[in-house]
């Protein structure tokens, strides 16, 4: 499978080419949170996980100062806004005018940059309804840009070995996957991947390789312009903001269940999707208020899946709700073998669904001397609000972020006992 044009074609530049080259579930939340916290000033920043990958070495600064400046000048055309003013879920619009002037209104706010042993030191800080925008793009960017810098090194007859054996591979797992009764999966891998020529294709591939199995993008040009479902839920950044403007410990307790009130307010049941593990699962589900086992499911993003599940169906069994009406969406550092396994496991037990990310549109892990093109884990996550520093758990201690006191706080007020530490691969 070759990519539909060279990624190296200057014809490409700039990488991100539309507004809505990004995921649905951040334009979920930046109208939630244009609606409920549009004042609110956050920090978002790059947090290089994988730290032997020196990015600064390997990525031109100047060429990503372009990009970036170039992702600045986007806006919504009125193409894109009449897209999303059709989408429907629940027999409900989607979007509102108001969000949907807005957005058209919007342009990325500026950033920081700094390089500092190795690593780039990039972050934004505005008011959250626009800064919060620039999470996808600026992933997408520095995956790209790694990625063209290894494949100038490489002549044209390597560069083309390396796409024939990266297709065959996907290929080879995609036949795998549909082999499986009932699969229901859909592309989560805007974010680390090898470039957007390259996911465009894994998409278009899985279409035709899973046909109803494959349930659409959670990249919303790549919907739009083919014509299959934009996927989304929504991320950690919701709780992790409020629970950061919170003032004392009851307040910062209720914070992920705020988040959850507003949703509800926001979006129909469909689209209620509940993500518990960003102060830790188990005691989001213990101390839920009534209702929220009413959701249609819940995604399963760190820790132990198979526990994390069984725990879940548990949970909706005791509060008198059938698993098997509710969506399971696994969504952690996913690959075929984790895919099948988790199927087997729940396929008829709950409605089994998989986000398949970087592994799906960026798996070229030994295709080049020294593992160069391999993905690796880089995240951009809201640090800051209103000035007061953020923090994740994680079911994974390994994923944990923020200052070591206020972690320690939030783990004795969401009472977060030990935890399993994981690998964390992409």
């Amino acid at each position: 499978m070759q990519p539909p044009i060279d990624p190296l074609d200057p014809v490409v530049t700039p990488i991100i080419q539309s507004a809505l080259d990004t995921d649905f579930y951040k334009l979920l939340m930046a109208q939630s949170v244009l609606r409920h916290r549009p004042d609110v000033e956050v920090e978002f920043s790059l947090v290089n996980r994988s730290r032997g990958v020196r990015l600064s070495e390997e990525v031109n600064e100047g060429e990503l100062r372009t990009e970036l400046d170039r992702a600045m000048d986007l806006k919504l055309s009125a193409e894109e806004g009449q897209y999303l003013a059709g989408l429907e879920a629940g027999g409900q619009r989607i979007f509102g005018p108001e969000f949907l002037e807005a957005l058209a209104g919007l342009r990325l706010p500026p950033y920081s940059l700094i390089v500092r042993n190795g690593q780039f030191e990039l972050s934004f800080t505005a008011p959250w309804p626009a800064v919060m925008l620039w999470e996808v793009p600026c992933l997408a960017i520095l995956m790209e840009l790694r990625s063209r810098a290894v494949l100038r090194r490489m002549t044209i007859a390597d560069r083309r070995r390396v796409y024939t054996t990266a297709g065959a591979r996907l290929d080879a797992k995609l036949d795998r996957l549909a082999t499986l009764e009932g699969l229901r999966l859909a592309d989560f891998g805007t974010r680390r991947r090898h470039s957007f020529a390259w996911q465009e294709a894994a998409v278009l591939r899985a279409g035709d390789r899973l046909g109803q199995a494959f349930l659409g993008t959670s990249n919303v040009l790549l919907a739009m312009r083919h014509g299959v479902a934009p996927i989304g839920t929504s991320a950690h950044e919701l709780p992790m903001v409020y629970a950061a403007l919170a003032d004392g410990d009851e307040s910062l307790a209720r914070a992920p269940y705020d988040v959850v009130a507003d949703w509800e307010r926001d979006y129909p049941l469909p689209l209620r999707i509940l993500l518990p593990d960003t102060f830790g699962t188990p005691g989001f589900l213990a101390r839920a208020p009534a209702g929220v086992a009413a959701w249609s499911g819940i995604r399963i993003d760190s820790g132990d899946p198979v526990a994390i599940a069984e725990l879940t169906i548990d949970w909706w069994r005791a509060r008198g709700e059938d698993p098997r009406t509710k969506s399971v969406i696994f969504s952690d550092g996913l690959d075929v073998a984790e895919i099948e396994a988790l199927h087997s496991r729940f396929a008829g037990r709950v409605r089994v669904a998989f986000g398949w990310g970087t592994l799906f549109t960026n798996d070229f892990r030994g295709l080049v001397p020294g593992d160069a093109l391999a993905p690796f884990s880089l995240v951009c996550k809201a640090v800051g609000a209103n000035g007061r520093p953020t923090v994740k758990l994680s079911d994974n201690p390994a994923k944990a972020l923020g200052p070591a006191l206020e972690i320690a706080r939030y783990r004795r007020v969401f009472v977060v006992g030990d935890q399993p530490e994981r690998a964390v691969e992409v």
